[in-house]
């Protein structure tokens, strides 16, 4: 079911502040996690900030959790590794905008209960897998270091995919129930 969009401002004061603070995580976390890089691949860490964009975006709509991914990863590869790389920032970015498309699926009302859930570790997933492969693909189209489809697959793709997929599929639904917990409990008190 369709929700009704109407009443959501693209770029209301909540959405510029959960794109400042999304972003500010997803840094921060990353340049953190970025020390743990996975054994024979260029560059990929084992991530479970994955999940910031993620919830970000599912929360808060595709163009927040595009932009919490795409300058967060900016920022702490420019921290990490003193550059940046823009097909990893758009990858990277494609894994918040996509859970927020579950924005235009599910009524506002259920994004919080079982079936949001699962709709965020669904997501997720979906996510991984497009965002990676449009950051370890166009390293290959674009010959960044990368000479052969088969090595895309194998030291980028796949090690970048399943590890962002996993922690996506977990920790997302996870931050979206604390999440939803939070704002039934302030719901109450008001």
């Amino acid at each position: 079911m369709l929700v009704e969009m109407s009443s959501r401002k693209l770029l209301s004061t909540t959405n510029i502040v959960a794109m400042g603070v999304g972003t500010a995580l997803y840094a921060a976390f990353n340049v953190f996690f970025n020390i743990f890089q996975l054994p024979g691949t260029q560059l990929v860490a084992l991530r479970p900030s994955v999940c910031i964009p993620m919830f970000f975006g599912f929360v808060f709509g595709p163009v927040v959790g595009f932009v919490a991914g795409f300058l967060g990863n900016a920022i702490s590869d420019a921290i990490s590794w003193g550059g940046f790389w823009w097909n990893w920032d758009v990858g990277n970015g494609l894994l918040g905008l996509i859970p927020g498309l579950a924005m235009y699926i599910l009524k506002r009302e259920d994004i919080f209960e079982k079936k949001g859930l699962l709709m965020a570790a669904i997501m997720a997933i979906i996510a991984s897998i497009i965002g990676m492969a449009f950051a370890a693909y166009t390293d290959y189209i674009f010959g960044y270091g990368i000479s052969t489809i088969e090595e895309a697959t194998t030291i980028l793709f796949i090690p970048a995919a399943v590890t962002d997929a996993i922690n996506g599929a977990i920790l997302t639904p996870i931050l979206v129930a604390a999440y939803g917990a939070a704002v039934r409990g302030r719901a109450r008190r008001a």
